[in-house]
C-alpha cells in the first residue's frame, strides 16, 4: 500500500504512526458506531492519541473520513494479466471489493452526502481520492500502447480528457452498481461491463442473448 500523508497544519513534525493509527481507528470506528455516532473522540481514544492531536491534522470529522477512506483506495494495484480487458477486469474487481467493505461503503457515501453543500470537502475528495486513482488509468492506458493495444495519443489535453472520461465511467459504473443499486459487481457483471466499455454499445448483447456487430 502506498504511504500517504493527510493534509496538515502547520507545526511539529507529523507521525507517520500516529497517522496509521488514527486513520485505522476512523475506519474501525465506522464499522462498530457508523457515520452519525463517530466522533473525534472516540477515534482518539481507539488510537491513543489526544484528542488535539486530531485536530492538529484534521479540521473536522468530514475530513479525516475522507482520508481514512482514500487510503483504502490506495491499496488498489494494476495486475497484468496479460491484455487490456483482463487488466480493467482485475482493477474493477479489487474497486468492488473494498466498496463491499463496510468501513469504505458507509464512510465515502457519508463524505459525498456532505460534498454537495461544502466546496472545500468536494475539493478534498477529488484530491484525496479521484486524482489519486488517476494514476491506474494513466498505467493501464501506457501498459496497453505498449502492447500496441491502444494508438498513442498525441494531443495532450485530448489524452489528458481520455484518463477524465474513463475514470469516469468505470468509477461511475462500479458505484452506483454497488452502493446505489446494491447489486454485486461480480465476475460476470465485470466481464459485461469491460466489454461495453472497450468495444460499445455496439458490443452489448441483443435481446435475444446474441452480440450485435
Amino acid at each position: 500500500m502506498q504511504s500517504r500523508t493527510p493534509a496538515g497544519r502547520a507545526g511539529r513534525p507529523r507521525s507517520a504512526a500516529a497517522d496509521a493509527a488514527i486513520l485505522g481507528a476512523t475506519r474501525q470506528a465506522l464499522v462498530e458506531l457508523g457515520w452519525s455516532k463517530l466522533t473525534l473522540g472516540d477515534v482518539a481514544v481507539r488510537a491513543g492519541v489526544a484528542k488535539t492531536t486530531l485536530y492538529r491534522r484534521w479540521a473536522g470529522k468530514n475530513e479525516l473520513v475522507v482520508d481514512a477512506v482514500a487510503e483504502l483506495f490506495d491499496e488498489l494495484t494494476l495486475p497484468d494479466r496479460g491484455s487490456l480487458a483482463a487488466d480493467i477486469e482485475g482493477v474493477v474487481l479489487q474497486f468492488a471489493a473494498i466498496l463491499a467493505r463496510p468501513e469504505a461503503r458507509s464512510g465515502l457515501m457519508a463524505v459525498v452526502a456532505e460534498a454537495t453543500r461544502d466546496d472545500a470537502l468536494r475539493e478534498r475528495i477529488r484530491a484525496s481520492i479521484v486524482e489519486r486513482q488517476k494514476r491506474l488509468v494513466l498505467a493501464g492506458r501506457a501498459r496497453a500502447q505498449a502492447r500496441g493495444e491502444l494508438p498513442p495519443e498525441a494531443d495532450a489535453r485530448q489524452a489528458a480528457r481520455t484518463v477524465d472520461l474513463i475514470f469516469d465511467m468505470v468509477a461511475g459504473a462500479v458505484v452506483h452498481r454497488t452502493l446505489v443499486s446494491a447489486e454485486p459487481a461480480d465476475e460476470e457483471w465485470v466481464h459485461g461491463f469491460t466489454r461495453v466499455l472497450l468495444s460499445g454499445l455496439a458490443a452489448a448483447p441483443a435481446p435475444d442473448g446474441t452480440e450485435t456487430s
